[in-house]
């Protein structure tokens, strides 16, 4: 699949065949150590998907932090309704990930519609 990748403002663009993938990384973070970011997959027919991805290391600092705040039975579980979680940091090992979930169509167990854009008529 082709990529044409745009940076707008906040956002970070990857233009695929028939979608594009929106993220947004945190000001001043490099591409390649982003760890934890919100993502929509936008189709070309209108639908949108959004997800949270996280790394493997994000999800562990945080059930340790809460393990000493008391939070979710002191750190003992970790869950997010639109979460994906992945080994490596990074947007474009991020990438692959969602592209192949949108291969599968895995995507629809894994993120959450938020259904067409809307318009004003």
């Amino acid at each position: 699949m082709g990529a044409n990748v745009v940076g707008d403002g906040a956002f970070y663009r990857v233009q695929r065949d028939g979608y594009e993938i929106c993220f947004v990384p945190d000001a001043g973070v490099p591409l390649d150590e982003v760890d934890d970011v919100d993502m929509w997959v936008l189709f070309n027919n209108g639908e949108r998907w959004s997800g949270t991805i996280y790394t493997l290391d994000v999800v562990h600092h945080n059930m340790e932090r809460w393990r000493q705040t008391g939070e979710c039975l002191g750190g003992r579980f970790f869950y997010v309704w639109d979460g994906l979680i992945v080994r490596d940091r990074g947007i474009p090992g991020m990438v692959d990930v969602v592209d192949d979930l949108v291969r599968s169509g895995d995507y629809r167990c894994v993120f959450r519609d938020v259904g067409p854009e809307e318009t004003d008529a």
